[in-house]
C-alpha cells in the first residue's frame, strides 16, 4: 500500500536504548530519527515535520518534563504527540506532571515491543491523516479561489459584451428607426406607434445597461470602490425598497488593488442580497474604513436577525452565499464575522492592508466615467 511516511523522533541519552527503540519500531515502516539529548531533539524538531516524539524522562541537563514543556511552548509543536518512556517516574503524580507538560501517553520500562509499536502507530497514523487533510483542504481552497476568480472574469466579460455588443446594436437600431420614421412620418397613425416603439427600445437599452453594470460596474475599475458602492446602494434601494446608507473613512476613499476592490464589492452585493431575501429589514447601513493596517467593512440591518448557529458559522448552518463571502475574504488573509444586532444582524469583515507596492499599478483612476 502506497502511503506517505511520517517522522518519529526518539530521544534518549543512552545509545543502546535508541537502538532498541529502532529495532522495535522498524516494523512500522516510518522514518526513525534519533537524538541523544534535548538540544539534539529540538534541532531535529526544527528541521523535520515530526509526528511522534518518543522521549526518556530521565536525561541529564534537561529532563523529559522540561523538554516537553519547551516543545509545547512553540506554536508549531503544540499538537505534536509526545510519549514518555520511564522506569523511574511511575507514580500518579509523575504521570500527572507529564500529562500537564504535554504528554499524550506514558510507557513504563521494561518496554513491551507490541505495546510500544501499537501506541506509536496510532499517533503516527493520526498525524498522517491530519497532514493529508491539510493538503486536501489547501487544494480545495485553491480550487475555490480559482472558481471565484474565473466567475469574476466571466462576469466582467459578459458585462462588456452586453454593453459593447447588444447595447450598441440596440442604440444603432433606435437611430435607424428614427431615421426611417422621419422619412415616413406622413403615414397616418405612425406617431403613436412610433412613440411606443421608441419607448420600448429605450427600455431595452436601459435594461441591458443595468444588467451589464450589475454584473460588473465599470466605475469599479474606473474610479474605485467608494463610488461603485454608492451607485450600487442607490440602485439596490430602488429595486428592493430597503433604504440604505454608507459611511466611508476617509470620505474620499482611496483606490485599492483591483482584485481587492472586486472582492469587497462582491461581499457587499451578497450581504445585501441576503438582507433582501431573508432579513425582512427596512434599512441597511454600510461602513467602510481604511485604517493604517487593515480595511474594515461592516453591513448592518434592522431585520429579524439570524440564529446563534449562523452567527457562530457552524458547519451546515450557513448557505453558499456566506461561504462564498468567507472564501473571498480568506483569499486576502482576512476574517469574516457575524454578530447579533439590536435588532438585526451585523456582518464584519477585516482584511490586512496591502503594501503600497502591491497596488500602485492598479490605483490610478481615470478623470471621468464612460457613459
Amino acid at each position: 500500500m502506497n502511503r506517505n511516511k511520517v517522522n518519529i523522533l526518539m530521544v534518549d541519552d543512552q545509545p543502546s536504548k535508541l537502538l532498541s527503540y529502532e529495532a522495535i519500531l522498524g516494523e512500522l515502516g516510518e522514518n526513525l530519527i534519533k537524538a541523544n539529548s534535548a538540544r539534539e531533539a529540538l534541532e531535529q524538531l526544527l528541521k523535520h515535520d515530526i509526528a511522534v516524539v518518543l522521549m526518556d524522562v530521565s536525561m541529564p541537563e534537561i529532563d523529559g518534563f522540561e523538554l516537553a514543556e519547551t516543545i509545547r511552548q512553540h506554536p508549531r509543536f503544540q499538537k505534536t504527540a509526545i510519549i514518555f518512556v520511564s522506569g523511574v517516574h511511575l507514580t500518579d503524580m509523575d504521570r500527572m506532571r507529564g500529562y500537564a507538560r504535554g504528554a499524550v501517553d506514558y510507557i513504563s520500562v521494561p518496554v513491551v515491543p507490541e505495546v510500544l509499536r501499537a501506541k506509536v502507530s496510532v499517533f503516527a497514523e493520526l498525524h498522517r491523516k491530519a497532514r493529508e487533510t491539510e493538503v486536501l483542504n489547501a487544494e480545495l481552497r485553491r480550487l475555490s479561489t480559482i472558481l471565484l476568480t474565473t466567475q469574476d472574469e466571466e462576469r466582467r466579460r459578459i458585462a462588456r459584451n452586453l454593453h459593447d455588443g447588444l447595447g450598441q446594436d440596440l442604440t444603432a437600431a433606435k437611430i435607424m428607426f428614427e431615421g426611417v420614421l422621419r422619412e415616413a412620418k406622413f403615414l397616418n397613425g405612425a406617431s403613436e406607434q412610433s412613440g411606443e416603439l421608441r419607448n420600448l427600445i429605450d427600455k431595452m437599452i436601459q435594461e441591458v445597461r443595468n444588467i451589464s453594470h450589475l454584473l460588473h460596474p465599470p466605475m469599479l475599475d474606473e474610479i474605485g470602490l467608494g463610488f461603485a458602492l454608492s451607485w450600487y446602494l442607490e440602485g439596490f434601494t430602488k429595486r428592493s425598497g430597503i433604504t440604505t446608507s454608507l459611511d466611508t473613512t476617509p470620505t474620499d476613499f482611496p483606490r485599492l488593488p483591483s482584485e481587492l476592490e472586486t472582492a469587497i464589492f462582491r461581499v457587499v452585493q451578497e450581504a445585501l442580497t441576503n438582507i433582501f431575501r431573508h432579513a425582512e429589514a427596512s434599512h441597511a447601513h454600510l461602513r467602510l474604513v481604511n485604517r493604517e493596517t487593515e480595511i474594515a467593512l461592516s453591513v448592518e440591518d434592522n431585520g429579524k436577525g439570524v440564529s446563534d448557529q449562523v452567527v457562530e458559522l457552524r458547519p451546515g448552518s450557513v448557505g453558499v452565499g456566506i461561504a462564498g463571502m468567507r472564501q473571498r475574504v480568506k483569499e486576502f488573509g482576512g476574517e469574516l464575522r457575524l454578530r447579533h444586532g439590536d435588532p438585526g444582524t451585523i456582518l464584519e469583515v477585516t482584511i490586512p492592508m496591502p503594501s503600497p507596492a502591491s497596488h500602485s499599478s492598479s490605483a490610478t483612476a481615470p478623470a471621468s466615467i464612460a457613459s
